[in-house]
């Protein structure tokens, strides 16, 4: 049996990431891991006529990088598994639809690149593909244009709202032997703690965080320093701090383990962007850029993915419905080089 307590999966087999890719805008390039991405556009729009456009680019422009670094061509990949934030994820279907490779379009908000992950693993660990490609997105301003105020209306940010991320982050996962192996997950379950802040995405998706890695910790017997990182998706600081005391009320402290991508991404006194960063894209480029090279160096041999993600659109919310969370783990390992 694979499957492991209440909720999760450990591989007999693990999948191995055998590349990844990044790609980010202008915003991005300027914080403190812009040496690391492996591209930067100084054009938010990447020479597209709309924001819309620019996503599919974005996604396009990393699921090229990813099979170029592990020599592949679209022949060789069995499935994508893919995402971004928009109605009917436009941005995946416009932006992959040319590479002629059979796709599952996905949405779980932030958390999709942990649900991509987690799905494209279980394919390729059941023998299903031999190679799969995940593929996440999501552009600053088509998800304003979405969620929020249009950007002309110039409203005033509170210190707890997060600033979307334009990139795309796109991981090719096979059978091979590669420096970084997919060897569990746990999927997260919803949870709703009756926010209703659509500008406090941390205090929205820091409870379903907290579900998750504490069922993780109950379903493989571990505590956090099992691992040399705990990393959540886009709490921010504000997440960061709930996230935390959440835990410690039932018997975890991550505290000295734990960060997360959305603080990572953006030097938020700098770069205004007050609780940190967010979007699909987020975590997706995040660990692409800086977290994987540790895990491939032999800097850190295990850490805990669990990006997260906020259920919430513009109907529901204009409908004065709660923002449920919900976040998925992801055990990344260093293979062994003995």
């Amino acid at each position: 049996m694979q499957t492991i307590g209440k909720q999760s999966i450990c591989f007999a087999h693990p999948p191995y990431i055998l590349s990844s890719a990044s790609v980010v805008g202008k915003k991005e390039g300027e914080g403190p891991l812009g040496a690391k991405f492996d591209m930067i556009c100084d054009d938010d729009k990447f020479g597209s006529d709309t924001w819309e456009e620019a996503e599919s680019t974005l996604q396009k422009e990393a699921a090229s990088l990813a099979m170029g670094k592990a020599k592949l061509e679209n022949k060789d990949i069995r499935y994508i598994f893919a995402g971004d934030l928009l109605g009917q994820t436009i941005a995946t279907s416009f932006g992959l639809m040319d590479y002629q490779i059979p796709l599952f379009g996905l949405y779980g908000a932030c958390s999709t690149a942990g649900e991509s992950l987690a799905l494209g693993a279980m394919c390729v660990a059941a023998g299903y593909a031999e190679k799969v490609l995940t593929v996440t997105s999501s552009h600053f301003a088509s998800a304003e244009k979405q969620f929020r105020y249009p950007l002309e209306y110039a409203n005033q940010r509170p210190m707890s709202a997060t600033w979307t991320v334009t990139g795309s982050g796109a991981f090719v996962l096979g059978q091979e032997k590669a420096g970084v192996k997919i060897c569990g997950l746990t999927p997260g379950r919803i949870v709703d703690y009756g926010i209703r802040d659509s500008m406090n995405m941390g205090a929205a998706m820091a409870p379903a965080a907290c579900d998750t890695i504490y069922h993780h910790f109950e379903d493989f017997d571990r505590k956090p320093s099992d691992y040399d990182k705990i990393i959540t998706g886009d709490l921010g600081s504000v997440g960061q701090e709930i996230l935390i005391k959440l835990l410690k009320d039932k018997g975890y402290d991550i505290s000295n383990v734990h960060t997360d991508c959305g603080i990572e991404i953006f030097d938020s006194e700098k770069q205004g962007t007050d609780s940190g960063g967010s979007g699909c894209g987020c975590s997706a480029v995040t660990l692409s850029a800086h977290f994987l090279p540790k895990l491939i160096n032999g800097e850190w041999k295990r850490i805990l993915f669990v990006p997260t993600g906020a259920l919430l659109s513009t109907v529901s919310f204009n409908e004065g419905q709660n923002v449920p969370g919900i976040a998925h783990a992801v055990i990344l390992e260093a293979e062994s080089k003995t």
